[in-house]
């Protein structure tokens, strides 16, 4: 027995002298393999690609998407894209077009989410820029005037304010006599004077403002007829008592007699 203690630990003392490897005992000792993926992480095998990186609402975009052959469940979504739609192109390629949505303008984001032919989840994103480019709003005209009523004959002074570049103002009223041309000093104010008509009646008339050719505004303009402020309808006249006849076999009541009331009341 001693013997056999002996040899053994001769051959052990051999092998370590020859430089050999000795044996190293475990319960468990084959290596793990490596770059292998357990379940849920194999997105890094997955991409998403979009023909461009920014764009307006309503423009189209590409997408194209590679994966491990056999994947399945593949969908592109995002708030900045709709009808989104993916086909097969052979070899672990899908592709397929979107639109760009009607969202404000920035940055969105764009995943991708599908099933790898191991179980595994696969996941990619993208980022996509909306820019609407709304061009700024136009310059609201105005009109102006120097008054608000006015008696035939009165001057009113007009002004109009609008975009540089318009090429002619003006206002039209029948308190005015119809078109009243304004001149514009180049930089989008035009001036004039419009002269109310003599035959106006007395009322409310509407001013209406072009620029461009095209109407922009309606004021409202009053008129009083008759200058200086005289009423247009001459009240009736009372006879004066020494203009009173005294019909015959009649007794002097202070009245004036029916041809003479007659006649007051046509006048």
């Amino acid at each position: 027995m001693r013997k056999a203690v002996t040899l053994a630990a001769v051959a052990l003392t051999s092998t370590l002298a020859l430089g050999a490897a000795a044996p190293v005992f475990a319960a468990d000792s084959s290596p793990s393999p490596s770059g292998s993926h357990s379940a849920g992480s194999s997105d890094s095998s997955a991409s998403l690609l979009l023909s461009v990186s920014s764009g307006k609402p309503g423009a189209e975009v590409k997408v194209t998407v590679k994966a491990p052959k056999g994947s399945t469940a593949l969908s592109v979504s995002s708030k900045a894209l709709e009808d989104v739609k993916l086909s097969p192109a052979g070899d672990g390629v899908w592709t397929g077009t979107a639109r760009i949505a009607k969202v404000a303008d920035g940055n969105y984001g764009v995943s991708l989410t599908g099933t790898g032919p191991d179980g595994g989840k696969l996941q990619a994103t993208a980022q996509l820029t909306v820019k609407a480019d709304t061009p700024p709003p136009a310059p609201t005209s105005s009109l102006k005037l120097s008054a608000d009523s006015g008696r035939p004959g009165d001057r009113i002074g007009v002004t109009i304010k609008t975009a540089a570049g318009v090429k002619d103002a003006y206002v039209t009223s029948d308190a005015f006599g119809g078109r009243v041309d304004l001149k514009g000093d180049g930089h989008g104010t035009w001036t004039g004077t419009a002269v109310v008509a003599k035959g106006v009646k007395t009322g409310y008339y509407g001013v209406h403002a072009f620029a461009g050719g095209k109407e922009f505004d309606t004021v409202k303009f009053s008129t009083e007829a008759g200058g200086g402020g005289k009423p247009d309808v001459k009240p009736v006249t009372p006879l004066k008592p020494s203009e009173h006849k005294l019909p015959k076999g009649s007794v002097n009541t202070g009245q004036a007699p029916a041809d003479a009331t007659e006649a007051t009341t046509r006048a």
